[in-house]
This record gives C-alpha cells, sequence and structure tokens, in this order.
C-alpha cells in the first residue's frame, strides 16, 4: 500500500473520530444549557411569587405608602 494513501486513510479515520466526539461534546453542552435555562426559568417564577402587594387602588388608605414588612 501506497504510503500517501495510508496516511490519506489514517487522517480520514482521525477526523471522523474527532468528528463523533466533538458531536458528543455538543449534546452534552445543549443538555447542560436546557438545564440552566429550566432552573433559571424556575428561579424567576419562584421570585415573582414573593413580590409585595400592589398598592390600594381605592380609598383612604394604602393608596400613597407601602408599608408592607
Amino acid at each position: 500500500m501506497d504510503v500517501a494513501a495510508s496516511n490519506a486513510v489514517s487522517t480520514a479515520l482521525y477526523m471522523n473520530q474527532a468528528q463523533t466526539a466533538e458531536q458528543a461534546q455538543m449534546q452534552v453542552f445543549r443538555q447542560a444549557l436546557e438545564n440552566q435555562a429550566e432552573q433559571v426559568t424556575e428561579v424567576l417564577a419562584s421570585s415573582t411569587a414573593g413580590a409585595e402587594p400592589d398598592l390600594a387602588q381605592e380609598g383612604s388608605l394604602g393608596t400613597q405608602v407601602n408599608t408592607f414588612a
């Protein structure tokens, strides 16, 4: 077998293995990003759940100053 052909086959096989490894890494990276997005969504949802109530819209009390403690 010609040395140049052998080197070309070897390089092609190496590139195929490298591409497979890169695809696996990208899949793990995407899953990590999806997990982070879910966690951020949960944190944001929980932060608005305990938000301070709004000022009263009518009446003489609670329409000017919110003294929620």
